[in-house]
């Protein structure tokens, strides 16, 4: 039996999606800005290299399946900047860690700017790559500690929707830039820009505090001699937990991956339509993600993070077949945009809340930085696997079957752990 099942449960006050800001104290809700700040930045930069990789392929004459390759390589990257930043958040602190990682993925997307070739994009992306993993796992943890438990899912679920926001950002720097500038220009641009989140840590550093059960947890660490060790999550009762909880973060993550990296090439190279001409399709989808971060933040909170993850996964996957199998025009392949962005996105609102709560105070940033990430890391294959399929399937075909078997995967594996909705969190246990 997991150990988060014997843990008491908070009460639930205000249903309502807002409720929990309005209950939100002052460092509550600077946290809260903080980290959604962040978060939104961190998918800007992401998201950056999905919507200029046709024009690397065109400009440095790479094939589909080595510009993926990139995305790939970014992500394996992330996976170790996640399980290290987890481990490290519990040595130093939340905030200090989130500095550290915010500060290194935005000089990394300014080096990015200044590649000369592929092979030097792609060392910079793997270096950005390990901030970028890393950003998520100290932000995740600090608003999870911070929040009290009736309102943890739709607080770090509302984080986690500054996401599209900051894809929303980059689709509208593309459209400014590409307009503006010549192809071998914008995408630079498009890389300097990535650099802005480095101004976050000056709010960090003054206004976001480090949660009081963290420091408690590390000054008995400290007092008892006993430092959490990061292969701590691989015994005891534990294991089967870090097992299970890296199948969902393996599933829900690479059929994001499959789907939103190719479908901005997808809809220009497929759908034959232009950058700018792709926009309107990219709102759709980000309007629906966006929308869809909210709704599963409300849904985890109201209905449980096991039931948002088996109601999403099947509407992902239905959408996602939809979307690549059947014979749209234009028209309904934009109306389609909206499920598509509300279902491949609103699961990931539960996904932090989740992780936190199913390990212990002392093993949290170790257990959830890994887990997260490993499921990064092999998603992160998508990307490549996805290019390389597209070749011999087609782009459509390639992105249907990595997304449909990343959500079964996705499914099963969310139907086998335990419900945590409403878990109390002590610096003990």
């Amino acid at each position: 039996m997991s150990v988060t099942q014997s843990s008491p449960v908070a009460p639930i006050d205000d249903t309502s999606l807002t409720g929990f800001y309005r209950a939100m104290n002052v460092p509550e809700r600077r946290t809260f800005w903080a980290c959604a700040s962040g978060w939104a930045l961190d998918g800007m930069d992401f998201m950056i290299y999905p919507l200029v990789i046709g024009t690397i392929i065109k400009l440095w004459s790479v094939d589909a399946g080595t510009a993926g390759l990139a995305g790939t390589v970014t992500l394996l990257a992330s996976a170790l900047g996640g399980w290290g930043a987890g481990y490290l958040a519990d040595r130093i602190g939340r905030v200090r860690t989130l500095q550290l990682t915010i500060v290194w993925f935005s000089f990394f997307s300014l080096v990015c700017a200044f590649a000369q070739n592929f092979e030097q994009l792609l060392v910079a992306r793997a270096l950005l790559g390990i901030g970028f993993g890393g950003e998520w796992a100290a932000g995740a943890v600090l608003m999870g500690e911070t929040i009290r438990a009736q309102y943890r899912g739709r607080a770090v679920g509302s984080v986690q929707s500054g996401w599209a926001v900051g894809w929303g950002l980059a689709v509208l720097a593309q459209a400014a830039l590409f307009s503006l500038l010549p192809p071998e220009q914008a995408w630079r641009a498009m890389f300097v820009i990535g650099a802005l989140p480095a101004l976050l840590v000056i709010y960090l550093r003054l206004y976001v505090k480090e949660p009081e059960l963290a420091v408690e947890a590390r000054a008995q660490a400290a007092a008892s001699g006993d430092r959490p060790s990061i292969l701590e999550i691989f015994k005891g009762p534990i294991l089967r937990t870090t097992i299970l909880a890296s199948l969902v973060s393996t599933g829900c993550q690479g059929g994001y991956y499959a789907v939103t990296f190719w479908v901005p090439h997808f809809l220009t190279h497929e759908r034959k339509l232009s950058i700018v001409g792709s926009t309107g399709y990219l709102a759709a989808l980000i309007v629906g993600s966006f929308v869809g971060y909210l709704v599963g933040a409300w849904f985890a909170d109201r209905y449980g993070r096991r039931s948002l993850f088996l109601t999403f996964s099947l509407g992902a996957m239905a959408i996602v077949l939809a979307y690549t199998q059947l014979p749209l025009s234009n028209a309904l392949l934009w109306v389609l945009g909206f499920p598509l962005g509300f279902f491949a996105s609103g699961y990931f609102s539960g996904m932090g809340a989740f992780l936190t709560e199913l390990f212990p105070t002392r093993l949290r940033g170790s257990g959830q930085g890994f887990c997260y990430n490993f499921g990064r890391g092999i998603g992160a294959l998508f990307p490549f696997l996805v290019g390389a399929l597209s070749q011999s399937a087609g782009l459509a075909n390639a992105i249907c079957l990595f997304a449909v078997a990343a959500y079964l995967v996705f499914f099963l594996a969310a139907y086998a752990l335990p419900e945590t909705r409403g878990k109390v969190l002590h610096a003990d246990a």
